[in-house]
């Protein structure tokens, strides 16, 4: 295969990776970008064409029904025609044309068999662009909207279920915008003069609706600023950044942040102590060094502690009553992220969520005895699902009935039952849930 890397060629090296061995699309897609020397405009359009792609991959590969009337053999050729059928229907200012001829050129350059591939691939997009869009009768609703939201049907139906047909489309649909370019404003420098100096650096910087602490900025490219890099800011989800405010926190406390990396619950923790100190613990080690860079980065390794201990062990390694506030901050679905993490709606499955459940509570059950009388325990996840949350926390309270959920109030938002639900569509954030609890004295 030749190497020559061009803004398309490396969005369908990554599709490879990601569609044909299942790859993570973050992971893979910045790998292929560190080295490229792609100028700011291909690195975008690479961007735009992998999770576009991904994102819409249910309603692409229904474009193709009945077009593809041969086996396919080689891995590169369906994640080529997805890719132009993205294009083609998806990016209005590219003509159809330039579509299917820079797809014939990376037929021959990823092909084996140049000329079959490049005449099959040449074929099934000419018959595509004569033929248009098609969709399900919407008389199949749910059909319908899992190809035109490009969603699984187990999910719609779920959706649906959980909160009727209405909602479900404006959910959807939301998931299939563009994730904001979201910042936390660190409280350890003058937050007005960071938001000044994102203005001046042609950020456009705008204020979160659930946050004056979060900055929504116009474009990419932050870590590569000063700002960033002497830590008056950090990358954070404007719904993820209220965890650590849901907290009353005086600044001498003890904290265990029992699923800590890659930290920025731990370092926002961090910013509201003086003589207190965090305990952040993750399963992996290696992500641990994420936590410790990102502390330093942001000028708080000094109260930060790390350790490598599976939460579900923690009551193993620590004393009772030892932490005066506690986060868990759960491995979960991650339904809340499809916005930002295209590929997981076609990654979990809905015994997932029982699963994880009980991975949830057995990190709750393993941490509840280490907290202190009225001492503060959160839980969240960045997850929608009435499994991992509202039945999680139903759970809980029924095996440690010392506890109690609490209310909270928000700079922006507020809880009367002590839970905290935000759906995608409602400021545009990551799907997020937050319980709070209380150990009863």
């Amino acid at each position: 295969m030749s190497t020559t890397k061009t803004a398309r060629s490396i969005a369908l090296n990554t599709l490879i990776r990601v569609l044909e061995d299942g790859s993570y699309s973050n992971i893979s897609l910045n790998n292929s970008l560190k080295n490229s020397h792609l100028s700011q405009a291909d690195q975008n359009l690479a961007t735009k064409l992998v999770y576009g792609t991904i994102q819409y991959k249910i309603y692409l590969e229904y474009q193709f029904k009945g077009l593809i009337k041969t086996k396919i053999t080689e891995k590169y050729i369906m994640p080529l025609l997805l890719m132009s059928a993205y294009q083609i229907f998806f990016l209005d200012k590219v003509p159809n044309r330039a579509i299917l001829d820079e797809a014939n050129k990376l037929a021959k350059q990823f092909g084996k068999h140049h000329s079959s591939g490049f005449r099959l691939v040449n074929g099934i997009l000419r018959a595509l662009t004569r033929r248009g869009e098609i969709l399900p009768s919407p008389k199949d609703s749910l059909k319908y909207i899992s190809v035109k939201e490009s969603m699984p049907i187990w999910l719609v139906e779920y959706f649906v279920k959980n909160w009727g047909k209405k909602r479900t489309e404006s959910i959807l649909a939301s998931f299939n915008e563009n994730a904001k370019n979201s910042v936390r404003l660190s409280s350890l420098v003058d937050q007005k003069k960071t938001f000044i100096e994102l203005k001046k650096i042609g950020f456009d910087p705008e204020y979160s609706s659930l946050s004056s602490h979060d900055v929504i900025l116009s474009h990419g490219g932050i870590i590569d600023t000063d700002l960033f890099k002497n830590g008056a800011l950090t990358i954070q989800d404007e719904a993820a950044s209220l965890v650590a405010d849901v907290f009353d926190i005086n600044g001498n406390e003890k904290v265990l942040d029992a699923c800590s990396a890659p930290g920025g619950k731990t370092i926002q923790i961090a910013e509201k102590l003086n003589e207190g100190s965090v305990t952040a613990l993750d399963i992996h080690e290696k992500k641990l060094k994420l936590v410790r860079q990102n502390a330093q980065r942001m000028g708080v390794n000094e109260r930060v502690t790390t350790k490598g201990v599976d939460a579900r062990k923690a009551h193993e390694y620590f004393s009772k009553q030892q932490f005066d506030r506690i986060l868990v901050d759960a491995p979960c679905s991650g339904l809340g992220l499809l916005r930002r993490k295209p590929e997981i709606r076609y990654s979990k499955k809905l015994d997932d969520l029982l699963n994880l459940q009980k991975i949830q509570l057995d990190i709750l059950d393993s941490i509840a005895p280490l907290l202190k009388k009225e001492g503060e325990l959160v839980y969240s996840t960045c997850t929608i699902s009435v499994e991992e949350d509202e039945e999680v926390v139903e759970k809980f309270l029924q095996r440690h009935p010392d506890f109690e959920l609490a209310p909270f109030k928000l700079e922006k938002v507020a809880s009367k039952t002590g839970m905290l639900k935000i759906l995608p569509d409602s400021y545009g954030s990551d799907g997020f849930f937050i319980a709070k609890f209380k150990l009863r004295g």
